[in-house]
């Protein structure tokens, strides 16, 4: 009986000893399946953030060789602008930190990114991973800088860049830049479009993105004026029409009703072309001294090697809707490659249109003598320019109505100006290349602005900090 009970207890001991084996290999088992599970979920979770990471870097390098291939970019901005759309695209959690290097070399050929964060793990704890450091760097390499073909100066207004109803800009292969810091420093209303290789605002844009080609890139660092270093001509003494150039011979005025050939020189209280008068200018500096340069009533004006410098309150210009402008700067001197460009400051600035407004008898409120109102073949006065969408300073009105100004060859440079176009028909679509850097730029009804940058075609002069070269970008990991 002893026997069989010591057997007993041995056949209990042993039953005991095999369920206690079966828990515990299925307790490893179970353990070995959750941290297999687990580590699959890390996986995925880990795979995915460091794609996420890589396409941000990517995003980042990309945007800062497109401000590395602008002439007026410097270092820091291009470290600027790259980093924080790493940061905007990589959308980090709270919970972790976002390393981050960005380097530009002094000669800005390239620009390089590498990103790093810690990953807290789920199930990595069980095999006592408990983090994991993720990277992603990426490298762009610039191939030439890009042009800037037009840069709106205004710091802080909405639609410091605006385009309106059918206007469109044709930007071809350069970049169209906005300094204001606004939310919508630019603008693209109706069926306005702007296609360029590089859209950028230093705030953002309003408009639907079929208004522009790219869509913009936002808060792009502000471009400092890449042409405030740019000597200003001399201020002469005031030069008289010909008498020849005037039907009553009344030169006291500077209106030229006739065809002549006129003379570089200071125009006191400035110069209206009109009643189809075909008028040359002869290659030089022409000053408009407290007063616009106004062409209208059919009128034409051509000059090449010519340059126009705008001074005083009452400076501007206006093209109305009949004028013939054909223009091409000089190659040399103070003002080489410059078409046009304006004393940097101005306090209480006068709109063209009210000049010839009251040259042919009208008001702003209305019209006070119809018959010379319709002076020449019946074309009437225009409009006063539209407002601004945003006015953060005073500034000069250059007005182009023309449908006839197919050739504006050179740089616009107009700090305390604001370009106005309105024209229906193409803008400076004839000149080999065209360069705005305005305080602002507004474009309405249905014109097209071309911005051409074929500096071969020309001997006019680029002038720094605006081109010349062509680039591209090649991206690296």
């Amino acid at each position: 009986m002893a026997g069989r009970g010591t057997a007993r207890d041995r056949l209990a001991a042993f039953g005991a000893d095999r369920r206690g084996s079966v828990a515990l290999i299925f307790g490893l088992s179970a353990t070995v399946l959750v941290g297999l599970i687990g580590g699959g979920i890390d996986y995925a979770r880990v795979s995915t953030r460091r794609s996420q990471l890589q396409a941000a870097v990517d995003a980042g390098v990309l945007a800062g060789g497109n401000a590395l291939k602008l002439a007026a970019s410097s270092t820091d901005s291009v470290r600027g602008v790259t980093e924080q759309t790493i940061r905007d695209a990589a959308k980090t959690p709270a919970d972790r930190a976002l390393g981050l290097r960005v380097e530009v070399p002094p000669e800005k050929t390239s620009v390089f990114a590498r990103a790093e964060e810690t990953m807290r793990l789920g199930f990595g704890a069980l095999v006592g991973l408990g983090t994991q450091t993720i990277s992603a760097q990426a490298r762009v390499n610039v191939v030439g800088k890009m042009r800037l073909c037009m840069l709106t100066l205004d710091p802080s207004a909405m639609g410091a860049f605006n385009l309106q109803k059918n206007a469109q800009v044709t930007a071809n292969a350069c970049s169209l830049y906005a300094n204001s810091a606004n939310i919508a420093g630019m603008v693209g209303g109706d069926n306005a479009m702007a296609r360029a290789d590089t859209i950028c605002s230093a705030g953002g844009y309003l408009g639907l993105r079929a208004n522009f080609a790219p869509p913009p890139q936002t808060g792009c660092p502000v471009i400092e004026d890449p042409l405030k270093d740019r000597p200003a001509p001399a201020v002469g003494g005031c030069i008289a029409i010909p008498a020849s150039a005037n039907k009553k011979g009344d030169t006291s005025k500077n209106e030229v009703d006739q065809s002549v050939t006129l003379e570089p020189g200071t125009y006191c209280g400035g110069l209206r072309i009109t009643k189809k008068a075909t008028v040359t200018l002869r290659p030089g500096i022409y000053v408009m001294k407290d007063g616009p340069l106004i062409v209208d009533q059919k009128a034409s004006v051509a000059g090449d090697g010519v340059a126009f410098y705008f001074t005083g309150d009452k400076g501007g210009l206006l093209f109305s809707k009949g004028s013939t402008v054909s223009l091409a700067a000089p190659t040399s001197g103070v003002m080489a490659g410059l078409l046009m460009m304006e004393e940097r400051s101005v306090n209480n600035p006068v709109d063209p249109v009210l000049a010839l407004l009251s040259a042919v008898g009208t008001t702003v409120g209305g019209v006070t003598d119809l018959v010379s109102g319709l002076t020449g073949d019946g074309e009437l006065p225009p409009t006063p320019t539209p407002p601004p969408v945003g006015l953060t300073k005073p500034m000069r009105i250059y007005r182009i109505i023309s449908d006839n100004a197919r050739t504006m060859l050179g740089t616009i440079y107009l700090p305390a100006g604001r370009v106005v176009i309105d024209a229906d028909k193409p803008v400076a679509d004839r000149s080999a290349y065209t360069v705005v850097v305005a305080q602002q730029v507004n474009l309405y009804e249905g014109p097209n602005l071309y911005l051409n940058a074929n500096y071969d075609q020309t001997s006019v002069p680029v002038p720094k900090g605006v081109g010349p070269l062509s680039g591209k970008l090649m991206l690296s990991q």
